[in-house]
């Protein structure tokens, strides 16, 4: 299975702001390149290509030493409902007035649980 990330638009782009490259996020989580890698693949994370490198991941999808708790079953949630990765990106960082906020920051508050539910609404 070859690694596919798609092209990020500048919208989303900006809705993000700080992206990490592949090789900081193997660092930051003490993994090999491969590993991350897979991570990846195994849509356990999302990233999105700027520009004309590699694949970048959103910073706050990392917590301090570990993808952060609850992103990858609300990933496989999304992807269920039929959001592909820039699209699952865009949401999760998309501000919305009943969490409040951005459903990124509520699972970086612990409220993964909350935004999970919202995202299986959306399949439906």
């Amino acid at each position: 299975m070859t690694l596919t990330v798609a092209q990020i638009d500048r919208e989303t782009d900006q809705l993000v702001g700080e992206w990490l490259p592949l090789s900081e996020v193997a660092k930051t989580l003490g993994l090999t390149i491969g590993r991350a890698k897979q991570l990846l693949k195994d849509k356990k994370l999302v990233g999105a290509r700027r520009g004309g490198g590699g694949p970048q991941i959103p910073a706050k999808f990392i917590g301090e030493d570990d993808v952060l708790k609850g992103l990858p079953g609300t990933l496989t949630v999304l992807a269920d409902a039929g959001y592909d990765e820039v699209e699952s990106i865009r949401w999760l960082f998309t501000a919305d007035d009943s969490l409040p906020g951005a459903p990124i920051d509520a699972i970086s508050a612990g409220r993964h649980t909350e935004v999970k539910r919202r995202a299986q609404a959306l399949g439906f």
